[in-house]
């Protein structure tokens, strides 16, 4: 449910708050107050159209901000495309003086398609043709398969599922026998790559090996001279420091038999001539070890350079060159058996093809079965809105081929008039009467609709007296399961507001301001009184729009607004 429209800077609206409520929310005021500045500023928040004249004269950008008291209905939109959660849902959007514009959900900032599918689950504007969800064909489509229930919604996922592999199973074997003409040299190439990593042997970490062997082979005159002057000063010259070790100790050893305190050094400086020693063991053992010939450098040169350009071809190490071989192989399998692959694939086309085709069938029973009785109620509807001898129906068109809709489309037809033929949902022409199909509409199929907000604008152009009554009337039936916004100039619909908002426009300072307030319950009958008798509100004026809210709320108590 929209709990909360702020706008700030929109064209005349400086800055407006309104808290909406449960049930019917109505909008009045004078013509050109600002009341469609409101359904404009919505229309902007859920990713519409709008450029940099909609920016007021009160700073350098616009904003328009949505509050929804809970999340739950797109909870999976919000998981999908990493969204912030919360128990609230924050839609809002900014428009600078440049023409740039920023939407933004729960404060991260996303595209306006991202916008708009969130927004097809929370709110249904019913106004100007383009804004209208329920004039697409497709949308039609989704409303009847919601009204047709949880058996026929989960029939329709399967579907789109099954249509899917289906496209996938086609698209694999158009391009397997694409690559018919090609197979013989795409086999041979597969082949050529296979032989030649398989041919090299390849074992992991053996590059590593070859690398440290090949420096110390490239450098073992060096290594040999660098380890022989550092073994003869450590321990081979006369001089070394073995020697002198040695002879220090000696002198030690007698000093400290006179002074205990010499004992630690001469300890620490025999440990030292251990530690000497043993490091000159080693640099002996490490000269005795390095060996090596020109002939052994050549070959582990010449097996770098196998390994270092299989690198350069297939991948930077031993394990991707490996992975690669092992897909060549899979690639010689495939082309070796090719008529037996493409024969899979057709079987695999068929298979899939005949699941999506039984799948869909049943999705059109249940379809049609579901047109029939929403026709019955949209029509009841229609007679109840003072549409004389109207028709309403389905239209089923059947695809060549089914796909992630089905096997049909459908197309809501309507014959608002008697004589006149059945015609598509866009093709009305009056938006009054438009407005009043989409009432028909969201009363026939209540409940079953997941929107919870419904804003309606222009549904009272064009009527007066006894349907203007049963449009408030059918209003507030929807009411009772929907949150419904509505802008009116009717008195008939603003006695059953819920909540009842007015909206003036005032002149200060040389400008123009749109101001909006919440009426209670004293304030609503002067306001009734305004729609009822223009300019000059007398006492019978006054006493004739008390009337009219008591009977109005009389009626709501009663449940006589129930469909």
């Amino acid at each position: 449910m929209l709990s909360e429209l702020h706008v700030k800077n929109f064209a005349i609206l400086d800055e407006v708050s309104v808290e909406f409520g449960a049930g019917l929310n109505v909008l009045t005021g004078e013509t050109g107050a600002g009341k469609s500045l409101l359904l404009g500023s919505v229309n902007a928040a859920l990713g519409g159209k709008v450029s940099k004249d909609f920016l007021g004269s009160n700073g350098d950008y616009a904003l328009a901000e949505l509050l929804f008291d809970n999340d739950e209905c797109v909870r999976d939109l919000l998981e999908r495309y990493e969204l912030p959660m919360s128990d609230m849902l924050v839609i809002s959007r900014r428009i600078t003086d440049t023409g740039r514009s920023v939407s933004r959900i729960n404060g991260e900032t996303v595209n306006a398609a991202i916008v708009k599918e969130v927004a097809s689950r929370l709110f249904d504007v019913h106004g100007q043709h383009d804004h209208q969800n329920l004039l697409y064909p497709a949308k039609q489509l989704a409303l009847l398969d919601r009204y047709a229930g949880a058996e026929a919604l989960a029939t329709a996922a399967e579907v789109r599922t099954l249509a899917r592999e289906y496209r996938a199973a086609v698209r694999e074997l158009a391009e397997a026998e694409e690559r018919g003409a090609a197979r013989a040299r795409e086999l041979s190439m597969a082949q050529y790559e296979y032989d030649e990593i398989t041919a090299a042997r390849l074992v992991p970490g053996e590059d590593e090996t070859a690398e440290e062997r090949f420096r110390v082979l490239s450098n073992r005159e060096k290594l040999t001279e660098a380890c022989a002057e550092a073994d003869s000063l450590l321990s081979t010259d006369n001089a070394s420091v073995t020697a002198g070790i040695g002879k220090a100790l000696r002198k030690l050893a007698k000093a400290s038999s006179l002074d205990p305190k010499l004992e630690a050094i001469y300890e620490e400086l025999r440990l030292a001539e251990e530690q000497v020693g043993d490091i000159a063991a080693r640099l002996s053992d490490y000269l005795s070890e390095i060996t090596g010939t020109e002939e052994e450098l050549a070959q582990v040169g010449e097996r770098l350079d196998v390994i270092n350009r299989l690198k350069s071809k297939y991948g930077r190490t031993i394990e991707a060159i490996l992975r690669y071989a092992e897909e060549a192989e899979a690639t010689i399998a495939k082309l070796s058996d090719f008529e037996g692959y493409v024969a899979s694939l057709n079987a695999k086309v068929k298979e899939s093809e005949r699941a999506l085709r039984t799948e869909a069938a049943k999705l059109t029973k249940q379809r049609k079965a579901a047109a029939e009785d929403l026709s019955a109620k949209v029509r009841a509807a229609l007679s109840e809105l003072n549409f004389l001898n109207s028709e309403f129906s389905v239209e089923f068109r059947e695809l060549e081929e089914p796909g992630e809709s089905g096997a049909e489309e459908a197309e809501f037809m309507i014959s608002a008039n008697p004589g006149e033929p059945l015609r598509p949902l866009a093709k009305i022409a009056s938006g009054g009467e438009l407005s009043r199909v989409m009432l028909a509409l969201k009363a026939a199929s209540a409940g079953k609709d997941e929107i919870e907000t419904l804003f309606f604008d222009e549904i009272d152009a064009g009527i007066s007296g006894r349907t203007a009554q049963k449009v408030a009337e059918k209003l507030a039936s929807i009411a009772r399961t929907k949150q419904v916004i509505c802008i009116t100039h009717l008195p008939q619909i603003a006695a059953m507001a819920d909540c009842h908002f007015e909206i003036t426009k005032q002149a200060e300072d040389g400008r123009t301001r749109t101001t909006l307030c919440k009426l209670t319950e004293d304030e609503v009958p002067r306001e009734l009184a305004r729609m009822l008798g223009g300019a000059e509100i007398t006492d019978t004026v006054m006493t004739g729009a008390r009337e009219m809210r008591a009977l109005a709320l009389q009626r709501k108590a009663a449940g006589e607004t129930e469909i």
